[in-house]
């Protein structure tokens, strides 16, 4: 069975209440719900949390909250794959067991369905260990500068200078959306990125992190914007 997971717990400082905070006329967590409802791929989605409130959110708009997380998974400093593993393993334990597994943000609203589908394919035909969204660099990164505080620059690779922006490599970055891969590779100590990793592409203006009040306003104009588009 194919399995959603949305990590969202409730300690977030620099945005307070940030997964149920309103954008755009419902709580962040919500969008992410909706569009995994709206996919098809899932036989449940879940919210891994360890905040009642968000929990409260979370099942009035769709998904699931059959345990909350531990204290131990819910720091600062936790990543995401132990908390992933958490909550294939505590389901298993109910008797559900997940084969396919996807990973999503709670503060993705960028995220699509298509991509969610698109992604999945991805993974079931290539054998690849993890597939997620990734974006384009909007600027060369050959062409990056590093500055010190006196405000002094230099180039990271001083060699691109002069070569020409069409003839250099262009780069990828992860969208921080989501995450698909089988269940024994989350319960795995293998990286996200590493090796036999794979992605599909979504445009910029779909990518966005929201870590500071000043990338909230700048992804709800996006988000307003993209809802115009389509």
């Amino acid at each position: 069975m194919r399995l959603a997971v949305i990590p969202a717990r409730g300690g977030s400082k620099r945005i307070p209440r940030k997964n149920i905070r309103d954008f755009c006329g419902m709580p962040m967590i919500a969008r992410p719900i909706k569009v995994a409802r709206a996919s098809g791929c899932f036989d449940r989605i879940v919210v891994s949390t360890d905040d009642v409130e968000i929990a409260e959110v979370a099942q009035w708009h769709g998904a699931d909250v059959p345990f909350l997380r531990p204290a131990a998974l819910s720091d600062d400093h936790t990543p995401t794959r132990p908390v992933i593993a958490h909550a294939i393993e505590a389901l298993a334990g109910t008797g559900f067991v997940a084969c396919q597994v996807c990973c999503i943000y709670a503060t993705a609203p960028f995220i699509r369905a298509e991509d969610l589908r698109a992604a999945l394919d991805v993974l079931e035909t290539g054998g690849h260990t993890y597939v997620f969204a990734v974006t384009s660099f909007a600027f060369p990164i050959q062409r990056a500068l590093r500055m010190d505080r006196g405000g002094a620059v230099e180039m990271f690779q001083p060699e691109h200078f002069a070569t020409r922006s069409q003839d250099l490599e262009e780069a990828w970055h992860d969208a921080g959306q989501f995450y698909w891969a089988r269940a024994d590779q989350w319960r795995s100590d293998s990286p996200i990125f590493g090796q036999g990793a794979a992605a599909v592409a979504i445009p910029r203006h779909r990518a966005q992190d929201i870590d500071t009040p000043e990338d909230w306003h700048l992804a709800e104009l996006l988000f307003r914007a993209s809802e115009i588009e389509r």
